[in-house]
């Protein structure tokens, strides 16, 4: 069979038994992400009425990629990304443990608190870069496109059902029994990892140098316009919108005046997942199309317009089909863009730019809270996310003509 006829096939990552158990650990392990975030959350609100302490949740939860994917991505090079991952869930263990341990003795203090945050964000760290590393040696490289698509459709699977397990979890065991429960989630994913096979490429990596090294990654990046290209989109799209709009959601719902506002707000939530999720299987199922970086930036163009639709519209249904639309658009250039990233990144410095990228799509969200949050506190949040779309938009532009072939 042809690499483009093996492209072509759907569900071609599921066909290797490896995958399939990445894909359900790695979906564990995000739903108990999420479940921890429901209760740990809810908690603090009632433990603090903080709203400041809610701010700094925000930050710590991103910041550590900003700061410290690249200098992972340098690590996954050199080690075993399988160990890196398993330190990730058992730091994520020893978090939710902690919070059960606090919950139960009733003694969390604010400092607690920040400290737990603080850690959970690091533990993201050794995760995400990794994950995307071990997947060159899960998959064949013509299938890559569908493990990375796969894996972000997990993800959104996770963060779709993760807040609904977690708020289960809260209301039938309550926050103890939920956290030391849910420490249990990512067991699964260490005990996988020691039974997987791993065999490293052999391309002569070199040590990790600090700040030299991260001056070695940048270079050869800049060499190589479509990384460039996929970092920016990726870097512009966290920067300028993220998630921070979900985090607006309840006031949408409360806009738009659609019934019950707690209803409505998770019916919102789940539009915008249920169209991520749509897109994952049905651009699977037909074999997904052709990746490169002028599609991921076509579709992140759909992405902008159908965000500022849905922040404009003053109809509940509509903004229900924009939502859609939106985890829809979402979805496909995102893992369009981490696919690119990871095709054309030189296996020798792969992980560092693996950590570049993770730092771009993910650090950067710790920026989205300024355009969104805080301009909308000013014009409200249907300006403020419109505003959002449309500077995102005019950077994608950007984008397109810049990588317009001369």
């Amino acid at each position: 069979m042809s690499s483009s006829t093996a492209t072509r096939r759907s569900f071609a990552a599921m066909r290797h038994p490896r995958f399939r158990g990445f894909f359900f650990t790695y979906l564990l392990a995000m739903m108990a992400d999420n479940i921890e975030h429901v209760i740990s959350y809810w908690m603090i609100f009632q433990k603090f009425h903080s709203p400041a302490l809610g701010g700094f949740a925000v930050l710590s939860h991103w910041l550590p990629y900003l700061f410290f994917s690249l200098p992972m991505g340098a690590l996954a090079d050199r080690v075993d990304p399988r160990r890196l991952i398993q330190i990730g869930m058992a730091m994520f263990i020893g978090v939710s443990l902690g919070w059960g341990y606090f919950f139960a003795t009733d003694t969390l203090e604010m400092w607690h608190a920040m400290l737990l945050l603080v850690l959970h964000g690091c533990a993201g760290v050794f995760w995400q870069t990794p994950s995307q590393l071990l997947l060159h040696a899960i998959v064949e490289p013509e299938e890559l496109q569908s493990a990375v698509r796969l894996n972000a459709t997990a993800r959104y699977l996770g963060i779709l059902v993760g807040p609904a397990v977690g708020g289960a979890m809260l209301v039938w065991l309550g926050p103890i029994k939920g956290m030391f429960l849910n420490a249990c989630y990512y067991v699964p994913v260490i005990l996988w990892l020691w039974r997987l096979h791993y065999r490293r490429e052999a391309t002569g990596r070199t040590a990790v140098r600090g700040f030299q090294d991260i001056v070695r990654t940048l270079r050869e990046i800049a060499s190589r316009p479509q990384i460039v290209s996929m970092s920016l989109l990726a870097a512009a799209a966290a920067a300028f919108i993220g998630n921070s709009y979900q985090a607006q959601m309840p006031n949408f719902a409360i806009d738009l005046g659609h019934g019950d506002p707690g209803a409505a707000y998770s019916i919102l939530l789940a539009a915008d997942a249920a169209g991520a999720l749509t897109a994952g299987f049905l651009l699977e199922t037909l074999g997904g199309f052709t990746t490169g970086a002028r599609t991921a930036l076509l579709l992140a163009m759909g992405w902008c317009c159908a965000l500022a639709c849905f922040a404009l519209t003053p109809i509940y249904s509509l903004a229900l089909i924009f939502l859609f639309c939106a985890g829809f658009f979402e979805l496909s250039f995102s893992s369009m863009a981490q696919t690119v990233v990871q095709v054309e990144a030189p296996a020798d410095i792969r992980g560092r730019v693996l950590g570049v990228f993770g730092m771009a799509s993910l650090g950067c969200r710790a920026f989205a809270g300024i355009t969104v949050g805080l301009i909308g506190s000013l014009f409200g949040v249907h300006i403020s996310l419109a505003l959002a779309a449309a500077m995102l938009l005019a950077a994608v532009v950007a984008l397109l003509l810049r990588s317009r072939p001369a």
